[in-house]
């Protein structure tokens, strides 16, 4: 699929502030299925953007604004092709006892400091284990969105997973933020990816929809036969599926904090308004990230 996405993010401020820095993590990834084509950063005020990759891989944008001012906007432009993955290894939990598997899953297998200890997570975590990692990958994307109601406003970009089990409800990085958990605590390496994702309807739809930015989960899943490198596979629980062409991969992380979309500082005391919104317009059906 080939997508034209825009991200625009604007900030109204109470009173002027100065020193205004921030680091973007917008940018679509070229991975084995995914192809970047075009990619613009528009800053109001003007600013120069300086550029370099992060510990985790991905495209960092960064500025700084000095002088005084009371709007700020980022106008973020790409075109992008994807492709659906090819089908996932589905080796059994023996293979996850290998030095290949070790070595490639690292820090991902480690839990996060705030992970909580409580029953309701244990149950979790031995509900989801299936008889092969795969299918315990599977699984997980229908059992979150079971249990746990998608609803905006329930919980906020801080929240922890402890208040996302006791609201009994919130949104996509909630649902990755659990299902990371449950993976680990499965010895399945996983990671916080974050990106957009085209969510027109499949039969037909519209050619252009306003979405927000989206997260879901990276699992290492060991090679059929045991011998070959892990791949590492996407799921979004919030969709019940295992992610595909429709999803556009930005970059990413252990959890949210390594791959949040915009997040500075200013110096002032005045309070701001955000508004921001993602447009993906789908270009041509034909093209692959393969070609």
């Amino acid at each position: 699929m080939h997508f034209a996405i825009r991200f625009l993010t604007e900030y109204v401020y109470d009173a002027p502030v100065s020193d205004n820095l921030n680091a973007l993590r917008v940018r679509p990834a070229t991975t084995s299925t995914q192809r970047c084509d075009e990619f613009t950063v528009r800053i109001e005020p003007e600013a120069r953007v300086g550029r370099h990759s992060d510990y985790f891989g991905t495209e960092v944008l960064e500025f700084g604004i000095v002088r005084p001012h009371t709007r700020m906007s980022i106008d973020v432009r790409a075109r992008v092709v994807t492709a659906d993955p090819p089908d996932p290894p589905d080796a059994g939990w023996p293979a996850l006892g290998t030095e290949a598997y070790a070595e490639a899953a690292g820090e991902y297998l480690l839990p996060a400091v705030d992970d909580p200890e409580s029953e309701a997570v244990d149950e979790l975590r031995d509900t989801v284990h299936a008889d092969t990692p795969l299918a315990t990958l599977q699984r997980l994307c229908d059992l979150i969105p079971d249990r746990y109601e998608y609803r905006a406003g329930v919980t906020y970009v801080g929240s922890t997973v402890e208040e996302f089990l006791a609201a009994g409800a919130g949104v996509c990085q909630d649902y990755v933020h659990l299902g990371l958990i449950m993976l680990r605590r499965n010895g399945i390496a996983a990671r916080y990816v974050s990106g957009y994702l085209w969510a027109a309807p499949a039969d037909g739809g519209d050619d252009s929809v306003e979405v927000e930015t989206h997260a879901w989960i990276e699992a290492l899943l060991p090679s059929a036969n045991g011998r070959g490198e892990p791949v590492w596979v996407g799921a979004d629980p919030t969709n019940r599926r295992l992610a595909g062409e429709r999803h556009v991969k930005i970059g990413h992380g252990r959890h949210y904090a390594d791959v949040p979309p915009v997040r500075g500082v200013y110096q002032g005391n005045a309070g701001s308004q955000l508004d921001a919104s993602v447009h993906m317009t789908r270009l041509d059906p034909q093209a692959s990230a393969r070609a």
